[in-house]
């Protein structure tokens, strides 16, 4: 005999178990378990008709070892140990027990012998219905789950759009979409006036591609229940791809009645953006931050489009705003406010803000900007120093480094040290593109055109798509004056490659005039103009302009240029060589 306080203990269990089991909103049985306009379906455990069996050690030995093998990892010991206890007990509540165990430890076979016993002791229960259904339909036996979710529907008609949304939440998983729409279809056919039904269809529609439907569907809900946020949102989504500004129209004219609806105005806000409105954006996501002055987001996202729409002093006001409202994320707007201090040429405060940043996505750019900032101030043992110290976490970082390093030495006039710091990186990642361009173009800036071809030509062998190689193998023939035909061929297969290239087309261009194709270079080197307005391109175009006979145009390219760039040196020396 068990001492009545252990039967105490062992019904406590149960309850609690049972209590815990209806609570859980995880799981997709979990998630349909708990129906707040049904009350009968979260009736206490002591309602029920439970069955008069005496509780033995066995039973309770049984119960404890599988909870304990379900608390430890061991689900399938546990659910099969849970649907003999209900078995044996014929308690509803150790049937629904088991039912739970099983479908999470993917014994469905299992959950439906635990159902089959829930089932018999609990008849009209629709929980045990709707759980049927979920479990049959993650065996894959849609067919049979059909007459399942029928009986949910009649036995809640009164809240059949709960039940409808529901429904689709175990029927959006069934991986054969178009037998899930099939049957949401022949299921929502009986309720046209249920908003939810039609809302339900619709993303089924929409997971299987058939976005008309969706769309008619989703019209259809809006009709019947015009205040539902729900169904305007889906309408906009269905929108945006293939008539965006539609969709804008939609969430706007939503929001013109319910001017207090948070999520439409968010989605309204993003879609804006999407569609590169800054402005209207920044106006609706400003809106958002009046009516949530405690979230640090939103000025975050004002702050973003601000910078978009080159507004620097509305950037950092929102900026510091949220960094002020305590944004979570706040290494990220330490980051932006070093990006607009360094627009305002202000590097002792960008550098400040840099190191500022701790951790997250932007540390690595954070730690570099730093660092090349204090070179850049002219502290370049200091910079190196700095840059030595940063961890990379990937090869791609790893060069990054060492081509920021090369390029503050670079910008020190200490071009041999620059390259050797190239060259020294180049032979532990021979075969890395971006090293063997820069160690070539710095080989050539040195005077070493040997080593520099040799490294060009290794790099189109690594990379044939590297356009910028064969840009800058061809056009340093050119600028030699060697082997002409082949270096227009190597910049036409540049152009080829970057066809919307700037520097590329000044380097055919440039090609041009080497072989006496004046009009084709005239015209090539108009385009690069276009696409850049560079100084040396401008030298190129009107040097050939003025051999073609057109000085008066040459001159004007030239004069034009220069009051853009005083002082350019290449301007220069070519208006002295043609214009002494």
């Amino acid at each position: 005999m068990v001492p009545s306080i252990v039967m105490n203990q062992f019904k406590y269990l149960i309850i609690v178990t049972s209590l815990l089991f209806s609570a859980c909103a995880q799981t997709p049985v979990q998630q349909e378990a708990v129906n707040p306009e049904n009350p009968h379906e979260s009736q206490d455990d002591d309602a029920l008709a439970l069955p008069n069996v005496e509780l033995t050690d066995e039973l309770l030995f049984g119960f404890l070892l599988s909870e304990i093998a379900n608390q430890r990892g061991q689900t399938q010991l546990a659910a099969q140990g849970s649907l003999e206890l209900a078995q044996k007990s014929r308690d509803p509540r150790l049937a629904r027990r088991a039912t739970q165990l099983a479908f999470e430890a993917g014994q469905m076979d299992a959950a439906l012998a635990a159902l089959k016993v829930w089932q018999e002791l609990e008849p009209n229960s629709t929980l045990a219905m709707r759980m049927k259904a979920s479990v049959l339909l993650r065996s894959g036996k849609i067919n049979e789950a059909r007459p399942e979710i029928i009986k949910v529907l009649k036995a809640e008609e009164a809240h059949a759009g709960i039940v409808f949304m529901q429904i689709f939440k175990m029927l959006a998983s069934y991986p054969d979409t178009a037998a899930a729409l099939k049957l949401m279809r022949e299921l929502a056919q009986p309720y046209p006036q249920v908003a939810e039904a039609h809302w339900a269809v619709a993303l089924m529609a929409q997971g299987s591609g058939d976005d008309k439907l969706a769309l008619d569907e989703i019209r259809q809900a809006r009709n019947l229940r015009p205040e539902w946020d729900m169904a305007a949102s889906l309408e906009a989504q269905l929108l945006q791809r293939s008539a965006p500004q539609q969709g804008l129209d939609v969430l706007q004219s939503y929001l013109s009645s319910y001017p207090k609806a948070g999520e439409i105005r968010l989605q309204y806000a993003r879609a804006l953006l999407e569609q590169k409105q800054f402005g209207k954006a920044r106006d609706e996501f400003q809106r958002l931050a009046n009516d949530d002055p405690d979230n640090p987001e939103f000025p975050f996202a004002v702050a973003l489009i601000s910078l978009q729409l080159n507004d620097m002093q509305g950037a950092e006001t929102q900026l510091k705003l949220a960094l002020s409202k305590g944004k979570k994320d706040q290494d990220a707007v330490q980051y932006y406010l070093g990006q607009l201090s360094e627009a305002k040429n202000n590097d002792e405060e960008a550098t400040a803000y840099y190191q500022n940043v701790k951790g997250g996505e932007y540390l690595f750019s954070a730690q570099v900007r730093a660092a090349y900032l204090l070179g850049k101030r002219g502290q370049l043992a200091e910079a190196r120093k700095q840059l030595h110290q940063v961890q990379a976490e990937t090869v791609q970082q790893r060069v990054q480094l060492v081509l920021i390093e090369s390029q503050l030495l670079r910008e020190a006039n200490q071009l041999t040290e620059s390259y050797q710091v190239l060259q020294k990186s180049l032979v532990k990642l021979p075969d890395n593109p971006d090293l063997l361009y820069g160690t070539a173009m710095m080989a050539d800036r040195i005077g070493k055109p040997d080593v520099f071809e040799q490294l060009i030509r290794k790099l189109i062998k690594v990379k044939p798509d590297y356009a910028h190689a064969y840009n800058a193998l061809g056009y340093s023939m050119l600028e030699r004056n060697e082997r002409i035909p082949e270096a227009v061929t190597l910049v036409e297969k540049a152009l080829q490659l970057a066809p919307d290239d700037a520097a590329i087309m000044d380097s055919v261009g440039w090609g041009y005039y080497r072989i006496g194709k004046l009009d084709d270079s005239v015209k090539m080197l108009r385009r690069a103009m276009v696409g850049n307005p560079d100084p040396e391109i401008a030298a190129h175009l009107g040097e050939v302009l003025w051999a073609r006979g057109d000085q008066g145009e040459a001159k004007k390219v030239w004069q034009d240029s220069l009051k853009v760039h005083p002082g350019n040196e290449v301007l220069q020396a070519v208006m002295k060589k043609f214009m002494p």
